[in-house]
């Protein structure tokens, strides 16, 4: 009688853990498709669309096989958030990462402290970041313009940004491609040629190898 509750006790266990097992590999592949089917859904919001623009062949997630890789960067002249002109033309002779942002954007919330970190390692052998704001301006409303410039600094200073943030993105959108998907970057060479761009979100590995190109390492 004892060996045969035994044999009944060690099928019992047998068959719980095959349905366990069966369990978990469901559980599992409930869970794949949930991340694919999400990954899915990012993918408008992070990749998008830009006229021009195709995914690259060896290039990181969010480089892209842009019409402008190759070509000077077009100058330009915006105000800061002191209310200083800046222009493109006075980094020459750096490598420059002009990051086209804004404050509602959720990937370049991500990406952000990556460019805070970056700048400051890479800011010794040349490098500089600009950071252009897309946000909306009420650039005839002095008092409204001021609050919104207020709001994009207080959002600049939670990111940790330590680099020049720069207003009214889209007075020079037009010159980099009309970017319809945040953040774009574009990668500057000292000699003022874009040598790589991204759009969305990307690792800070491919950011990284973006920048040691413009720098010419």
């Amino acid at each position: 009688m004892r060996d045969k509750n035994f044999l009944v006790a060690g099928l019992a266990m047998v068959v719980f853990v095959m349905l366990a097992a069966a369990g978990w590999a469901n559980w599992m592949n409930r869970k794949h498709m949930a991340e694919m089917q999400a990954q899915r859904a990012m993918d408008p919001m992070v990749m998008g669309n830009m006229p021009g623009m195709q995914m690259g062949g060896d290039a990181g997630t969010g480089e892209m096989a842009s019409p402008m890789v190759g070509k000077q960067a077009a100058d330009f002249t915006l105000t800061d958030l002191s209310g200083k002109k800046v222009s493109l033309a006075d980094y020459k002779g750096k490598a420059v990462q002009l990051n086209f942002w804004a404050t509602w954007c959720a990937p370049c919330k991500i990406e952000t402290p990556w460019l805070a970190e970056l700048e400051k390692q890479y800011k010794p052998r040349g490098f500089e970041i600009l950071g252009v704001s897309f946000d909306d301006l009420d650039l005839n409303d002095a008092a409204k313009l001021k609050t919104e410039t207020a709001d994009i600094a207080k959002t600049a200073k939670q990111l940790g940004i330590n680099y020049p943030v720069l207003l009214d993105g889209d007075a020079i959108s037009k010159k980099y491609g009309d970017p319809e998907v945040f953040p774009t970057s574009f990668f500057v060479d000292r000699q003022g040629k874009i040598v790589a761009a991204t759009m969305g979100l990307t690792s800070k590995d491919d950011l990284e190898s973006n920048i040691k190109k413009a720098l010419g390492e």
